[in-house]
């Protein structure tokens, strides 16, 4: 059962195929701060097009220099409107931004069910901002291999801060942790869903933890549980602040961005920001490996026959899934 590979054949030698011309005719067009090269780029990556992975890698080596956010927590606490705050501020100190949301998957299109246009509209002419809202294909954690491929050509493009908006999914899932230097759990006061983002798997996540909304009258009683809960951990290195906000109106926006360059300032004089980096990445190629050498099963297990015999034997209680799923992997790597 050999396991087909991915893409087309290698090039003869001496001769480039015309997609890899147009590849590095892209990526430098992107590299040149070009727009549209940039969509395009997302665009052949989200698609899942050879090319559009042609085009990372050109870029890749120019990567690395934006300051990358992630923002997370349950829906409905504002994270679209944080992050259009938090825009608007980076952009009066002059900097570029890439914004990232990434939306559930339409179970009909696996398209984006949020677009574009109705997030951070006030921003959607500036050209010194690039919106992209993309699916999660169903990765649970919020992020799609894709998802992490533009975010990178945000990088190479030339923003200064790129902002990853995760869809909000609990606890074990959260996986925003292995792909940003900076994490914000952003919570709302009164809700039952950030009650629950208390408990310490997701406490473990942030760097800055924001309340917004904080109008609310439970506001106070939200801080003081969430002091409680951090007073547990470990008191050393960085202390996780906790940052009050009314986004829709702007306000504890400038101590928020105070609080971010504060943590970036601490990561890089502690030198963590190189060792985060360096975990991340290899959270994202063990994890890009996985999805792909998956996808490559099921491709070659689509007509086999002896895979179907043996779902046979698990529906039918004679064989449970653990052995089944063995047996597949030995009788792989076999035919490898």
């Amino acid at each position: 059962m050999p396991i087909p590979p991915r893409g087309g054949g290698a090039a003869r030698a001496g001769i480039m195929p015309p997609s890899m011309a147009d590849a590095r005719a892209l990526a430098q067009r992107l590299l040149d701060g070009d727009r549209r090269a940039l969509a395009r780029a997302i665009t052949l990556v989200e698609n899942d097009d050879p090319d559009g992975y042609a085009v990372v890698r050109e870029v890749y080596p120019q990567t690395g220099r934006a300051a990358v956010v992630g923002l997370t927590g349950p829906p409905g606490v504002g994270k679209s409107t944080l992050i259009g705050a938090l825009t608007t501020a980076r952009r009066a100190a002059g900097r570029t931004v890439g914004v990232l949301s990434v939306d559930p998957s339409s179970p009909f299109t696996h398209g984006a069910v949020l677009g574009d246009r109705i997030r951070l509209s006030e921003h959607f002419l500036d050209p010194g901002v690039f919106i992209r809202s993309m699916a999660n294909r169903g990765a649970l954690g919020g992020l799609s291999e894709a998802a992490l491929q533009a975010a990178l050509l945000m990088d190479a493009s030339g923003k200064d801060d790129v902002f990853l908006e995760t869809v909000g999914v609990g606890q074990a899932e959260v996986d925003i942790i292995d792909h940003a230097d900076t994490v914000v759990l952003a919570l709302m006061p009164g809700s039952g869903d950030s009650i629950q983002a208390l408990k310490a798997g997701v406490m473990e996540i942030p760097d800055v933890i924001v309340v917004n909304k904080r109008d609310h009258p439970l506001t106070e009683t939200m801080v003081r549980e969430i002091r409680g809960v951090l007073s547990l951990a470990p008191q050393h290195g960085w202390r996780v602040p906790i940052v009050t906000t009314e986004a829709a109106r702007g306000e504890g926006i400038d101590e928020l961005v105070a609080r971010l360059d504060e943590h970036r300032a601490h990561i890089e004089a502690e030198g963590t920001l190189v060792e985060r980096r360096r975990r991340n990445l290899r959270n994202e190629v063990l994890g890009l490996a996985a999805t792909r050498i998956r996808h490559r099963l099921e491709a070659a297990l689509a007509d086999d026959a002896g895979f179907a015999r043996l779902l046979d034997e698990v529906v039918a209680r004679r064989l449970d899934p653990a052995s089944a799923a063995a047996a597949l992997l030995e009788r792989a790597g076999a035919d490898a």
